[in-house]
């Protein structure tokens, strides 16, 4: 199954708990800011998530937005990182997890999930972005970069900044003699796991470790604690690279990406253009909206290094509370409402009206 044009769009981290209350809108989680909506707001109550650090950001306008629609509502999630979220989320201590890939199906086979009347969750792609492949050289603002000199750079197999595959491809950047420091993530990563599966996809005889979520020791490197560890390494060190959200690139130097015989820029409308190309994993439950992404795609203007974020949740609680919260505030973050005022704040791609029905559809089913 395709999903819907998101090229059409024109638009386009540490540990702790994003905790924002305010005031105002209705029982259907849409957050208008007006008096009179606060006042038809009847739910009320604590919702905790946790999990991805790269949705920091977008959960902060999340949550101020969602508690504005329904001040008796507050909103507690924790940006503790992919691995970590799913784990609790398991462990029934947490309603909702943030996660950068989606669980696998012989996760979901095994389980257990401790909150959940039953053995289904319901999960879909809530924040989609391009991951930027980042560097601090002096003088250096951009570089263009293939697959294979990707892998062997972050598997230490180029070491040197002038190294003959970096230099080839960009015969006008002045390159330095200087060591190259690559940084990665030290924590359980689905950005480390959707940054693999590319490599793994892409330069397959470069990068032997296949997707992985932990990065393997044998490659050493710096490692970094979330993306914000990961962009103040890149950022406060020398001769270093890195891979992070693109919403947390900053002033850094960025790597456009070689597909097919072009070099592309990371933006949110190449990283939807990937979604765009890819389908919706086969074999799983009508709310579970996996994506299987095309990392090899030969597309025009396609960025094949992206982050598909999700939400998760139990398609039945124990506790009835949690669905009727986990429903409206996952209803929010969905809205155009809501998508778009992430959008504004990270810089993300708004998923496409048809991918919203399927999502909502998914949502509804929660009970």
């Amino acid at each position: 199954m395709k999903l819907s044009a998101f090229a059409k769009i024109a638009a386009i981290g540490g540990i702790a708990a994003l905790t924002l209350t305010s005031c105002a809108a209705n029982e259907g989680g849409s957050a208008s800011g007006s008096d009179d909506s606060a006042a038809t707001s009847s739910l009320s109550g604590e919702l905790v998530g946790a999990g991805a650090s790269s949705q920091g950001s977008a959960q902060e306008v999340w949550v101020a937005g969602f508690q504005t629609a329904n001040p008796d509502v507050t909103v507690n999630y924790e940006p503790s990182g992919s691995g970590a979220g799913r784990e609790t989320f398991q462990q029934g201590a947490s309603a909702f997890a943030g996660s950068d890939r989606a669980f696998k199906a012989e996760e979901i086979s095994a389980g257990p999930f401790d909150g959940c009347a039953t053995g289904d969750i319901v999960e879909f792609p809530a924040y989609i972005s391009p991951i930027a492949v980042i560097f601090n050289v002096e003088g250096v603002d951009s570089l263009k970069l293939d697959a294979p000199t990707v892998a062997k750079i972050f598997s230490g197999a180029i070491t040197s900044w002038n190294d003959p595959a970096i230099a080839d491809q960009n015969p006008d950047v002045e390159l330095p003699e200087g060591n190259i420091t690559a940084v990665h993530r030290s924590d359980d990563s689905g950005t480390t796991g959707n940054f693999t599966e590319y490599l793994a996809a892409a330069a397959a005889d470069d990068w032997t470790a296949g997707s992985i979520e932990t990065w393997p020791t044998e490659f050493g490197g710096e490692g970094a604690q979330g993306t914000s560890g990961v962009v103040s390494a890149v950022k406060n060190g020398s001769g270093t690279i890195g891979y992070a959200d693109a919403s947390q690139a900053g002033d850094l130097g960025t790597v456009d990406i070689k597909v097919g015989e072009d070099y592309v820029p990371y933006s949110p409308e190449a990283a939807a253009a990937i979604v765009d190309a890819s389908s919706l994993e086969e074999g799983r439950t009508e709310g579970d909206l996996a994506i299987t992404l095309d990392r090899t795609s030969t597309e025009d203007g396609v960025y094949p290094i992206v982050l598909v974020s999700y939400l998760i949740g139990c398609a039945e609680y124990e506790d009835a509370a949690n669905a009727e919260l986990v429903k409206s505030y996952f209803s929010y973050i969905v809205s155009e409402e809501g998508q778009s005022a992430a959008q504004e704040s990270a810089g993300n791609a708004p998923i496409s009206e048809d991918l919203r029905g399927q999502v909502q559809t998914a949502i509804d089913s929660i009970s």
